[in-house]
């Protein structure tokens, strides 16, 4: 990589981290970044999901005041996300390369719709909570929380753009608490799938070093900064960026 293009990849790597942090999807930003310095998707994705994982760990101790109480839910979610996110890992290394560049696009779209939809999807959320009133009980979502966890974990680790967004519309509707809290619980899910993920591809795929050092150093400054300013920054700001960077990821793999 040029000068310029390692320049790219930490910018990115640092928003990432950030909007990661703060909502999900920063793979968005990453990814296509990583396919235009010249990366094939599969190393792409790989680098990226190893990058990412100093960024989620430093958005989790962002939240730790929001995590307070929150063990029991940690290891049974975390469960659930540790064994989807390892099996993600394993397909994205079993389909064939063809297939994985036949799904990205659709992933991605599939992501902003998500990112579209959040703030109706947050709407609905305090209108069933204000429907039920205040003195609902505290449940763990029962064992369909639990499925879509894994599901999701599956996801993340075959590619995991807006995977913090699919756990915040899950637990939302499905757990009785704030938002923040349950933002942190995403955070700490996010690092448990990607660290999964990565752990896996060191030993069975092929990483770009160099892209994932500085991802990794980026998403970490990020992290920090995500937790620290997130409830400040504009969402519609952050969406916008996210749909621009993703749609033009989406038309540089389907014509270029």
């Amino acid at each position: 990589m040029t000068l310029w293009e390692m320049t790219a990849v930490l910018l990115a790597g640092t928003a990432a981290g950030a909007i990661n942090t703060i909502v999900g999807s920063g793979t968005l930003i990453t990814f296509p970044v990583l396919l235009a310095v010249g990366l094939p998707p599969v190393t792409a994705n790989v680098s990226n999901a190893l990058g990412l994982v100093p960024g989620s760990v430093a958005g989790a101790i962002g939240y730790r005041a929001e995590l307070a109480g929150q063990r029991r839910r940690l290891l049974r979610f975390g469960t659930a996300s540790l064994t989807g996110g390892l099996t993600g890992a394993i397909l994205l290394i079993a389909l064939p390369g063809g297939a994985f560049e036949a799904i990205v696009p659709v992933l991605i779209l599939t992501a902003l719709v998500l990112v579209v939809l959040q703030p109706r999807v947050a709407r609905a959320m305090a209108a069933r909570r204000a429907a039920a009133g205040t003195a609902a009980p505290a449940t763990d979502g029962g064992w369909l929380l639990l499925a879509c966890i894994g599901l999701t974990g599956v996801y993340g680790g075959y590619f995991g753009a807006a995977q913090g967004v699919l756990l915040l519309a899950l637990m939302g509707m499905l757990l009785p608490d704030d938002l923040q809290t349950i933002n942190g619980i995403k955070n700490v899910l996010a690092v448990i799938v990607n660290g999964v993920a990565a752990v896996f591809f060191l030993f069975a795929s092929t990483i770009d070093w160099t892209a994932a050092l500085l991802i990794a150093v980026g998403a970490t400054l990020g992290g920090v900064l995500g937790a620290r300013i997130g409830r400040r920054l504009p969402p519609i700001a952050l969406r916008a960026l996210i749909v621009a960077v993703g749609l033009a990821a989406i038309t540089k793999l389907l014509f270029f």
